[in-house]
């Protein structure tokens, strides 16, 4: 990724095509810069270099006078976007909790750089919302719904806790209750409901998606910079506050638990496109403390039904044989 070459590059922003992106598609056109998530065949899920991205294109943007809104939304009609690559933590995460805190560290900075950006944005919401994808959606400023849209938070059932915004914005934008509805239920709420709710601004028929955005872009152009600006910063307040005082400790505590029975279940259970099997996590949990790193890949003894590491060639507990590994 190019880094800015002069003083006078790093104040005025550089050509997008200069970035080299590879996971996002950045423009400029007249007052709008467009920042789209370009990874629809996952659905527009972030990995860490797509968070490292996102966080350029929007200092190039704060950064770029003739930029009055920063647009942010994914490619294709299906996805927004999902959160976190789950394929990403389970290869280089679960195995190696202490990962998480690296990769923490490029999602807090992104959600840093969109707030702080000095201009106003508006999130594009085309397709689905699901996790990060609401945290990023309510870091925005604005945002406008196709109507087919579904929103949902799915950490607390499937193995993590939405405490990268989902916890701390919530329930400011849409109240207590409404907000641990959504994040103990994990349940999809729909356009409309997002809508009445207050968790978006407008709901339109998808065909009619980039009109609305351009339309509410252009009267958001047609006001005062600078007092724009300030405006925002008064916003942003309680936000700020909720963010800084947790953000840090969601970090600690989300690395610390990376590798955990609760993450590996969920994990487990997204790679094979199949339940969490919650009776049998309650069950292990009032139990005594496993030695075994969960993130293990595991089998069935056939005589006890123990789980033991495949790398096992006899059962710990009974001593059968196991087997070719």
């Amino acid at each position: 990724m190019p880094q800015a070459s002069s003083s006078d590059s790093v104040f005025t922003g550089l050509p997008p095509e200069s970035y080299g992106f590879k996971r996002i598609i950045y423009s400029k056109n007249k007052y709008v810069a467009t920042v789209t998530i370009n990874r629809p065949d996952v659905l527009n899920c972030f990995d860490t270099t797509t968070l490292k991205e996102l966080g350029t294109a929007f200092l190039d943007a704060a950064s770029d006078d003739a930029i009055a809104v920063v647009v942010i939304t994914g490619a294709g009609d299906k996805a927004f976007c999902t959160g976190a690559d789950l394929k990403e933590q389970e290869e280089h995460i679960l195995s190696k909790p202490n990962n998480y805190y690296k990769w923490m560290y490029s999602f807090i900075e992104m959600h840093d750089r969109l707030r702080n950006i000095g201009k106003p944005t508006i999130a594009r919401l085309n397709g689905m919302v699901v996790g990060g994808g609401n945290e990023l959606n309510m870091a925005c400023d604005l945002a406008i719904a196709a109507d087919h849209v579904t929103i949902k938070q799915v950490g607390a059932a499937r193995g993590s806790v939405a405490a990268g915004g989902a916890t701390q914005w919530l329930p400011l934008i849409i109240g207590d209750r409404r907000a641990r509805e959504m994040l103990l239920l994990c349940e999809n709420i729909d356009a409309f409901t997002a809508l009445d709710w207050g968790l978006v601004n407008q709901v339109v028929p998808a065909t009619m998606l980039d009109q609305a955005v351009a339309e509410m872009a252009e009267k958001l152009y047609n006001k005062l910079p600078e007092c724009t600006r300030y405006t925002k910063q008064q916003l942003n307040f309680w936000r700020d506050f909720s963010w800084s005082m947790t953000i840090g400790h969601a970090r600690e505590w989300l690395s610390l638990h990376a590798g955990h029975l609760e993450t590996a279940e969920g994990l487990k259970a997204f790679r094979q496109k199949g339940d969490i099997p919650y009776d049998k996590i309650r069950t292990k949990e009032q139990g005594p403390a496993s030695l075994m790193n969960p993130s293990m890949d595991l089998r069935n003894c056939p005589k006890c039904q123990s789980e033991m590491p495949v790398s096992f060639a006899f059962c710990g507990s009974c001593g059968q044989g196991l087997g070719d590994k």
